[in-house]
């Protein structure tokens, strides 16, 4: 049976962005507390590395093998308040983490916030997509923003309402979570009513659906993305579960300043992230993905052999430069496949959490086997991957 094409509405719709924006805010802020909350773990607990990438495998494995599966669920069957439905597990998960005493019971509430995630994002990039008015890189980018932004202040909040206090305090974050399912009322009330609109639609037209590639090179085009995503989530894993271990131990900062650094460079994935999207919509999404991934690789590469404040400068110009490629890259297979928002999203957002959770996994046993220093001399290599990039056909050319 032939799925039917979401469209997007005629107009921009700059309130139900916002308030997307915001939700994800909100999501990947209660996402980050959890890797911002390591060292805590770590010390309380004794735990080794490879202990630390098996929290963030399990996680990132509910958060990324669920997600194609309720994408799909939801192309299927469109659901107006699946947003709420998610976030009650994230709430849920945050106070059982708060409370953990042991490893697997760590790993059962990190597992409860993935499945929150996994509902979350392809969910809402679907929204955002129809919310966009047809300029779908500033619509994606807003979004987006919002959860680098978010990703951004977990570790600050971490660092400023948990770390002086005890793990105990996580708890606060649950209220983060009520507040999110607040704020998603307005956007399943829009989505509600968009539902209906096309149902009436569909009863009176029925649009053929164009493909802008054959199937082969559809699936080929794909392949080429993943890849992209595969380069770009690897070294981001190494930043978001390793960094502020690095800095300790390479420049014997305390775990306070640590998340600071880890905290500017999640705001620089805020800033690049903002402005791929709207640059993509004027010169091309493969020229942005150019960019971004391979032009990291210079100071990717300067990292490891930098001093404490160099290395800092570094890091932000390798996240401004790393994040305005997912905008790029998301919108690029949303146009390969129109007609499948739901998986889309869901494939691409779980596959970029699932190679960070097993990257986080693979580079903690490396770090324990060898020393913390060396997973950053192997991931500097990660951005040279964006040379397949030349590979990506231009889909002007087959509208």
């Amino acid at each position: 049976m032939m799925q039917s094409q979401e469209q997007p509405v005629g107009k921009i719709t700059f309130s139900i962005l916002l308030a997307l924006s915001l939700s994800h805010c909100l999501n990947d802020l209660l996402q980050s507390v959890i890797s911002a909350a390591y060292p805590l773990f770590k010390d309380d607990l004794g735990l080794s590395f490879a202990q630390i990438g098996l929290i963030t495998m399990v996680y990132q494995f509910a958060a990324s093998v669920f997600q194609p599966i309720t994408g799909i669920f939801f192309d299927k069957h469109p659901v107006a308040w699946s947003l709420p439905f998610g976030m009650t597990f994230t709430m849920f998960g945050l106070l059982s983490l708060a409370y953990a005493s042991t490893l697997y019971w760590i790993l059962g509430s990190v597992f409860l916030i993935g499945i929150g995630s996994s509902v979350l994002h392809p969910e809402a990039s679907r929204i955002t997509f129809l919310a966009s008015g047809g300029k779908r890189g500033l619509a994606q980018s807003l979004f987006q923003v919002g959860g680098n932004l978010g990703g951004s202040l977990g570790p600050l909040l971490v660092a400023l309402l948990v770390a002086p206090y005890g793990r105990e305090n996580l708890a606060i974050f649950a209220i983060v979570a009520l507040v999110a399912i607040v704020l998603m009322y307005p956007i399943c009330k829009w989505y509600k009513a968009y539902l209906n609109q096309l149902k009436q639609q569909q009863r009176t037209v029925k649009k053929a659906m164009h493909l802008p590639l054959p199937k082969d090179k559809t699936i080929i085009t794909i392949g080429i993305l993943l890849i992209l995503i595969f380069s770009k989530y690897i070294y981001m894993a190494s930043m978001t579960s390793y960094f502020t271990f690095y800095l300790i131990h390479k420049f014997g900062v305390t775990v306070q300043e640590s998340q600071l650094y880890l905290f500017i460079f999640l705001l620089a994935t805020a800033i690049g992230t903002l402005m791929g999207g709207p640059i993509g919509d004027r010169i091309g999404r493969k020229y942005v993905i150019w960019a971004s991934i391979l032009g990291a690789a210079p100071f990717s590469l300067l990292m490891p052999h930098a001093t404490l404040e160099w290395t800092i400068i570094l890091s932000f110009c390798v996240g401004l430069m790393l994040s305005s490629a997912f905008p790029a890259i998301l919108l690029y297979a949303q146009e390969l496949l129109p007609t499948n928002l739901g998986l889309i999203s869901g494939l691409f957002f779980g596959f970029a959490f699932g190679v960070a959770g097993i990257a986080s996994a693979v580079l903690g046993n490396l770090a324990d086997q060898y020393d913390i220093e060396t997973v950053y001399n192997v991931c500097a290599y990660m951005p040279l991957l964006g040379l397949v990039t030349w590979f990506l056909p231009d889909l002007k050319k087959y509208k």
